[in-house]
């Protein structure tokens, strides 16, 4: 279903914001990313890295932590799954959907903010768990298996086609309480994030950054006033007939 008013004009804004369309037509790759909100205060805050200079990708931008899928994603275990809600949401629209699949997206952000930021979600465990090759060898070591249950899918991108890479990006949300364990060094001049960054929304949104995290900020804030309900609407953001459209899983 393609919606219209404020649903609309988020659409038309990433239209405007589309760039260079002359590269050849690449296939996206799956990838999520993490919104973590701080919810201490009165006003909430969400936690957004920004991109070292050099990288190809969005250089210098503000992001969330996030990246591509792995297949170790598929193997990782969890203390709790995904709410149902979610899981139908993630499934629709994808090649060979299954539970696992849409496991593997959450857990990948689960990851990827371990690997950009440090931070671990998860539950603390003293019991061993065997983990896939990898960076979940260091939720092995700190004892901390990911938690599922307190992950919420929020909204669904692609990238335009004919830009020089291009994603099909789950964006998810959970509580900075779901952080159980944080390590040291991940965040510097010489790593993917040279620095991290917690601001309310409103705030958030003036730093430089994408168009579509500026936008996904948007749907967080909506989602939050809703009390981060799993029945409230999913958006997918996608290009048709050469300009974005917002449809509801």
């Amino acid at each position: 279903m393609v919606e219209s008013g404020v649903a609309a004009d988020r659409a038309e804004r990433l239209t405007r914001t589309i760039r260079d369309q002359t590269f050849p037509n690449l296939r996206p790759r799956d990838s999520a990313t993490l919104i973590l909100i701080d919810r201490a205060e009165a006003v909430p805050k969400v936690l957004l890295g920004r991109r070292h200079l050099r990288h190809r990708f969005m250089p210098g931008k503000f992001v969330f932590p996030g990246g591509r899928i792995e297949p170790a994603d598929r193997l990782m275990a969890t203390t709790t799954t995904l709410h149902e809600r979610h899981v139908a949401r993630l499934m629709q629209r994808v090649r060979r959907a299954s539970a696992a699949k849409a496991a593997a997206f959450a857990l990948a952000a689960v990851r990827e903010t371990y690997e950009e930021t440090g931070l671990m979600l998860g539950v603390r465990t003293d019991r061993a768990f065997k983990t896939p090759p990898g960076a979940w060898d260091a939720f092995a070591k700190a004892g901390i298996v990911p938690d599922l249950g307190a992950v919420h899918f929020i909204a669904r991108a692609i990238t335009p086609p004919k830009r020089p890479l291009r994603f099909d990006s789950r964006f998810f949300a959970a509580d900075a309480s779901a952080v159980a364990h944080r390590v040291d060094g991940m965040v510097g001049p010489d790593a993917e994030f040279v620095e991290l960054v917690w601001l309310p929304i409103t705030q958030a949104r003036s730093l430089d950054m994408p168009g579509i995290t500026a936008i996904v900020l948007e749907e967080l804030a909506d989602r939050i006033a809703a009390g981060m309900s799993p029945d409230h609407p999913v958006p997918l953001y996608r290009m048709l007939h050469k300009r974005f459209v917002r449809e509801i899983l």
